[in-house]
């Protein structure tokens, strides 16, 4: 599947609010009883924080060791995330050529290549579960770098006519709720709860740190469930601007509401995407989903219908050096050799401070 370029893609039909709350209000039913079965996974960066590692390997394909003690690439930790939420088809955006990569890695040990494993017998359960993860995916590439939104835009056919789950294909998430919901479970369950047209994920996030999220402004409409009415979305605002037009009523002082860097979105989002590709409206020079997100609530979507939750656990961003790492350690204390490596940790740390003790003295 592979869409032509921006300049000769199919329109979906634009409408203003009063057009889209019909459309709306006809799906509306089968939405809140349905489930979201698709999600969309953008891999199209050229990853160049990852630089030089990234030239010769995609960054969604840097192997960390996951919470069950096995070696995967992010790309794969972020699927299994989607599929154990109840997502049943996963759509991932490439940059061309990085499809086979994919593919190759996503099927079960031919022949020869299992001649190695024939006495391992959780590698020949893990190639199969790789066989079974692969049945599950389709790709469409980001001809052209424009940007976030304009790689989700790549998807519009695969989504068709349904709500569907957006991802972040270098970031990692770790649930810390008790009952081992995941972070993308938690998402869902609440959008499918909420009965609204979208639902981002968002995180409580100090001023100095908004420079690098995606912000909104809510009304707390279910403070059981933490469901927020959005009343304004902001790409990476000043902590000046913040202050002064993106304060949530009831958060502690300097704290705000963050892109968590999962969505669930109806598919006007295309149409947004779309107004903006067909006016030329950039920042920095890209189409951003951000911008479109905000045209989705104020023009595509009935009144009251963009909605908010707070995720309860953290993400972290594997496209940056720190990130990846950052990652490893949140994996490692979540995972089941949870005991070692705090051991390990403690070790290290004692070590450390002795060395400096000694050059102090």
């Amino acid at each position: 599947m592979r869409p032509s370029a921006s300049s000769s893609r199919p329109r979906r039909g634009r409408c203003g609010r009063s057009g889209s709350a019909d459309r709306l209000s006809n799906r509306q039913q089968e939405r809140t009883m349905g489930k979201v079965r698709k999600a969309v996974i953008t891999a199209a960066g050229r990853g160049t924080r990852q630089y030089p590692a990234s030239s010769v390997l995609q960054k969604e394909m840097f192997p960390l060791v996951d919470r069950d003690g096995m070696s995967k690439p992010v790309i794969q930790i972020i699927g299994e995330e989607a599929l154990e939420a109840g997502v049943e088809e996963i759509c991932i955006v490439t940059p061309p050529g990085d499809e086979a990569n994919y593919r190759r890695y996503f099927q079960r040990l031919g022949a020869e290549e299992a001649k190695p494993f024939a006495d391992k017998e959780w590698a020949l359960a893990e190639s199969e579960r790789l066989q079974e993860f692969g049945e599950r995916l389709s790709f469409v590439v980001q001809e052209t770098q424009d940007g976030y939104g304009h790689a989700v835009y790549q998807a519009r056919e695969f989504v068709g006519d349904e709500p569907f789950l957006l991802m972040l294909g270098d970031h990692i998430y770790i649930s810390a709720e008790d009952s081992g919901r995941n972070c993308a479970r938690q998402l869902i369950d609440k959008y499918e709860l909420s009965g609204l047209a979208a639902m981002t994920g968002v995180q409580l996030t100090p001023a100095h740190l908004l420079h690098l999220f995606g912000t909104l402004k809510g009304e707390l409409l279910d403070p059981l469930n933490g469901f927020y009415q959005v009343d304004a979305i902001y790409e990476k605002p000043t902590e000046e601007y913040a202050l002064a037009h993106l304060r949530t009523p009831g958060l502690p002082p300097g704290s705000y509401l963050c892109h968590f860097g999962l969505h669930v979105f109806p598919p006007e989002i295309f149409d947004a995407l779309a107004y903006h590709m067909d006016n030329n409206i950039r920042e920095k020079g890209e189409i951003q989903l951000t911008n479109s997100q905000e045209y989705l609530r104020t023009a595509l979507l009935p009144a009251g219908q963009y909605g908010a939750c707070t995720i309860d656990g953290q993400r972290f961003d594997t496209g940056i050096p720190y990130g990846l790492m950052e990652s490893q350690i949140a994996l490692a204390l979540a995972g089941v050799h949870r005991a070692e490596i705090v051991e390990a940790m403690a070790r290290l740390l004692a070590e450390q401070l002795q060395s400096l003790s000694r050059r102090g003295g």
